[in-house]
């Protein structure tokens, strides 16, 4: 079977709690709210954050069967750990809960996806991203890379210069942009050319 495809499911960023600040306070709740591309429908799920002595997500919801109609109720809390950063401060990751064939997961990682009944880690589900289903003969121009990736690179380079140079994750950034363009123009250039030959 195919795998699901991570770029176009709910998913839950630690970039987008801590760019909204959830992560400042010793507690804080809001909601995530999603738009369907194809279909405009609307959903949201409720979100307390605690970074006390007790780190925690907790993910609240309530969503309905489509076999049976009947809805259901869900509020579960992902653990939260902290790593240090380079120029101080902490970085928080969620620690992934669920249990794939009866063995608990317990990964860190900076998304969680929702595949299923609960928001858990891409290695559980078995998601794959979409760049990886492009066909071979595209990937003549290298790996495509999402805006979302690299909306999530630029996000992650708070600071973009140190001593006067670039820093690490700025430069990291910088060269997933151009590789991402470079790619695009690449396979443009591609899909033109076979049109043309086409229409000739």
């Amino acid at each position: 079977m195919a795998k699901t495809e991570a770029d176009n499911i709910k998913k839950i960023e630690a970039s987008f709690l801590r760019k909204h600040g959830y992560f400042k306070d010793s507690w804080r709740s809001g909601a995530i709210n999603w738009t369907n591309g194809w279909s405009g429908n609307k959903s949201s799920v409720g979100i307390n954050v605690s970074t006390g002595d007790e780190k925690y997500l907790r993910i609240y919801y309530t969503q309905t069967d489509n076999s049976t109609g009947e809805k259901k109720d869900f509020d579960y809390k992902v653990p939260l750990e902290t790593t240090p950063c380079n120029f101080g401060g902490v970085r928080y990751w969620f620690k992934c809960f669920l249990h794939k064939r009866g063995v608990y997961c317990g990964r860190r990682v900076a998304v969680l996806y929702k595949d299923g009944d609960w928001f858990g880690c891409r290695h559980c589900y078995e998601l794959t991203y979409e760049s990886r289903n492009v066909s071979g003969r595209y990937k003549r121009f290298g790996r495509i890379i999402s805006f979302p990736e690299i909306e999530r690179l630029r996000a992650e380079a708070k600071r973009t210069h140190y001593r006067g140079k670039y820093t690490r994750k700025y430069l990291r950034y910088l060269r997933m942009e151009d590789k991402s363009e470079r790619s695009i123009m690449g396979m443009a250039m591609f899909l033109g050319a076979k049109a043309d030959k086409l229409k000739g």
